[in-house]
């Protein structure tokens, strides 16, 4: 993993962005010590965010949503929204 400074990414920021889109990891360093690391985002966004303990499995199959029944409303989207904004 390549390092860099705080001050050289702030300077630098088009061309590292250039680098980590290309596939390279650099670690951001500030006053010597380990700041942040910059990598790739993730090819497979949903595994990520697992991993990460930011998405929760669903319960059941979406095929369930097929059962649903739905329903006409008798009010217009803005009604709705505005009913769930407390604007009603």
């Amino acid at each position: 993993m390549n390092e860099i400074t705080h001050r050289q990414m702030r300077n630098e920021s088009g061309e590292v962005l250039r680098r980590v889109a290309s596939g390279e990891t650099i670690l951001v360093t500030n006053s010597g010590q380990p700041a942040a690391i910059i990598s790739p985002p993730p090819s497979d966004m949903l595994s990520f965010l697992s991993a990460q303990g930011q998405l929760r499995e669903a319960l059941d199959s979406p095929a369930t949503l097929r059962s649903v029944k739905r329903k006409k409303s008798t009010k217009t989207t803005a009604e709705i929204v505005a009913d769930i904004q407390g604007r009603w």
